[in-house]
Protein backbone atom coordinates (compact mmCIF):
# COMPACT_ATOMS: atom_id res chain seq x y z
CA UNK A 1 0.00 0.00 0.00
CA UNK A 2 2.96 2.32 0.76
CA UNK A 3 4.00 2.21 -3.11
CA UNK A 4 0.49 2.49 -4.39
CA UNK A 5 -0.04 5.94 -1.94
CA UNK A 6 3.31 7.52 -2.96
CA UNK A 7 2.50 6.60 -6.32
CA UNK A 8 -1.19 8.25 -6.47
CA UNK A 9 -0.09 11.47 -4.14
CA UNK A 10 1.89 13.93 -5.88
CA UNK A 11 5.01 15.39 -3.63
CA UNK A 12 8.48 16.98 -3.96
CA UNK A 13 11.74 15.84 -2.43
CA UNK A 14 12.87 18.31 0.44
CA UNK A 15 15.94 18.24 3.07
CA UNK A 16 14.51 19.02 6.32
CA UNK A 17 17.31 20.38 9.07
CA UNK A 18 17.59 21.65 12.11
CA UNK A 19 20.65 23.13 15.26
CA UNK A 20 20.22 22.26 18.44
CA UNK A 21 23.13 24.15 19.66
CA UNK A 22 26.62 23.07 17.77
CA UNK A 23 24.39 19.87 16.71
CA UNK A 24 23.04 19.85 13.09
CA UNK A 25 21.68 17.52 11.20
CA UNK A 26 19.36 17.27 7.75
CA UNK A 27 16.59 14.54 6.69
CA UNK A 28 14.82 13.85 3.16
CA UNK A 29 11.48 14.11 3.41
CA UNK A 30 8.08 14.30 1.32
CA UNK A 31 5.19 14.43 3.20
CA UNK A 32 5.40 18.80 3.30
CA UNK A 33 3.15 20.98 2.87
CA UNK A 34 1.45 24.72 3.24
CA UNK A 35 -1.43 24.95 5.60
CA UNK A 36 -2.13 28.37 5.93
CA UNK A 37 -1.87 31.77 4.41
CA UNK A 38 -2.50 34.15 7.72
CA UNK A 39 -0.41 33.00 9.73
CA UNK A 40 1.92 31.58 6.74
CA UNK A 41 2.06 27.75 8.18
CA UNK A 42 3.87 24.72 6.98
CA UNK A 43 3.70 21.24 8.19
CA UNK A 44 6.85 18.50 7.99
CA UNK A 45 5.87 14.89 9.36
CA UNK A 46 8.32 13.16 10.93
CA UNK A 47 9.03 9.78 12.74
CA UNK A 48 9.63 9.97 16.57
CA UNK A 49 13.41 8.04 16.03
CA UNK A 50 14.49 10.26 13.83
CA UNK A 51 17.69 12.36 14.74
CA UNK A 52 15.95 15.60 12.53
CA UNK A 53 12.87 14.92 15.13
CA UNK A 54 15.13 15.24 18.43
CA UNK A 55 16.96 18.62 17.06
CA UNK A 56 13.39 19.86 16.58
CA UNK A 57 11.93 19.04 19.47
CA UNK A 58 15.04 20.88 21.13
CA UNK A 59 15.38 23.92 19.13
CA UNK A 60 12.03 24.62 18.36
CA UNK A 61 12.89 25.60 14.66
CA UNK A 62 13.47 24.43 11.46
CA UNK A 63 14.02 24.53 7.71
CA UNK A 64 12.62 22.92 4.74
CA UNK A 65 14.86 22.73 1.79
CA UNK A 66 13.25 22.54 -1.64
CA UNK A 67 15.13 20.29 -4.18
CA UNK A 68 15.29 20.95 -8.02
CA UNK A 69 15.16 18.23 -10.26
CA UNK A 70 19.02 17.78 -10.65
CA UNK A 71 19.21 16.86 -6.93
CA UNK A 72 18.33 13.35 -6.56
CA UNK A 73 21.81 12.31 -5.11
CA UNK A 74 21.82 15.03 -2.34
CA UNK A 75 18.10 13.81 -1.47
CA UNK A 76 19.61 10.29 -1.64
CA UNK A 77 22.96 11.31 0.50
CA UNK A 78 20.29 13.05 3.11
CA UNK A 79 18.14 10.06 3.48
CA UNK A 80 19.66 6.54 3.23
CA UNK A 81 22.27 7.42 6.91
CA UNK A 82 21.47 8.39 10.42
CA UNK A 83 23.37 11.85 11.33
CA UNK A 84 23.62 10.29 14.62
CA UNK A 85 25.86 8.22 13.06
CA UNK A 86 27.40 10.79 10.22
CA UNK A 87 28.04 13.84 9.13
CA UNK A 88 25.23 14.61 6.29
CA UNK A 89 26.79 17.80 5.54
CA UNK A 90 29.71 16.70 5.08
CA UNK A 91 31.07 18.31 1.40
CA UNK A 92 28.00 19.91 1.08
CA UNK A 93 27.76 24.00 0.92
CA UNK A 94 25.76 25.48 3.88
CA UNK A 95 25.17 28.67 6.03
CA UNK A 96 22.60 29.10 8.57
CA UNK A 97 18.99 30.69 8.40
CA UNK A 98 18.53 34.03 10.75
CA UNK A 99 17.56 31.70 13.59
CA UNK A 100 20.48 28.86 13.02
CA UNK A 101 18.67 26.19 10.73
CA UNK A 102 20.87 24.75 8.45
CA UNK A 103 20.36 26.14 4.46
CA UNK A 104 22.06 24.66 1.43
CA UNK A 105 23.32 26.90 -0.35
CA UNK A 106 22.39 24.98 -4.02
CA UNK A 107 18.55 24.53 -2.60
CA UNK A 108 15.78 25.49 -5.18
CA UNK A 109 14.33 27.77 -2.07
CA UNK A 110 14.65 27.37 1.63
CA UNK A 111 12.11 28.07 4.20
CA UNK A 112 12.84 28.54 8.21
CA UNK A 113 9.84 27.72 10.50
CA UNK A 114 9.45 28.33 14.32
CA UNK A 115 7.61 25.24 15.28
CA UNK A 116 3.77 27.11 16.63
CA UNK A 117 2.12 23.57 17.12
CA UNK A 118 2.42 19.42 16.47
CA UNK A 119 0.24 16.51 16.47
CA UNK A 120 1.07 13.16 16.38
CA UNK A 121 -0.65 10.90 12.88
CA UNK A 122 -0.08 7.48 13.83
CA UNK A 123 4.17 6.61 13.69
CA UNK A 124 4.87 10.32 12.42
CA UNK A 125 4.58 13.32 14.27
CA UNK A 126 3.02 16.61 12.32
CA UNK A 127 5.48 19.89 13.22
CA UNK A 128 3.72 22.64 11.77
CA UNK A 129 6.12 25.33 11.53
CA UNK A 130 5.34 29.22 11.43
CA UNK A 131 7.35 30.80 8.21
CA UNK A 132 9.75 33.36 9.80
CA UNK A 133 12.57 33.87 6.76
CA UNK A 134 12.79 31.94 3.80
CA UNK A 135 14.57 32.44 -0.40
CA UNK A 136 14.01 31.46 -2.92
CA UNK A 137 17.80 31.01 -4.75
CA UNK A 138 16.88 29.35 -7.81
CA UNK A 139 14.42 28.79 -10.47
CA UNK A 140 14.17 24.86 -11.45
CA UNK A 141 11.50 22.60 -11.59
CA UNK A 142 10.94 21.20 -7.75
CA UNK A 143 12.70 17.52 -7.68
CA UNK A 144 9.58 15.06 -7.61
CA UNK A 145 9.18 12.18 -5.25
CA UNK A 146 8.95 8.87 -6.89
CA UNK A 147 9.24 5.95 -5.09
CA UNK A 148 11.31 3.70 -7.19
CA UNK A 149 13.99 6.69 -7.43
CA UNK A 150 14.80 5.61 -3.28
CA UNK A 151 13.29 2.23 -2.63
CA UNK A 152 13.52 -0.97 -5.35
Amino acid sequence: MQKVAAQALLHGVYIITARDGERINGMTAAWVSQVSFRPLLVMVSIAPERYTFELIDRSGYFAVNALHVNQIEIARGFGFRSGRKADKFEGVAHQAAPNGSPILSEANAWLECRVVDRHRAGDHTLFIGEVVAGEVLKDKDILPFRWGDYFK
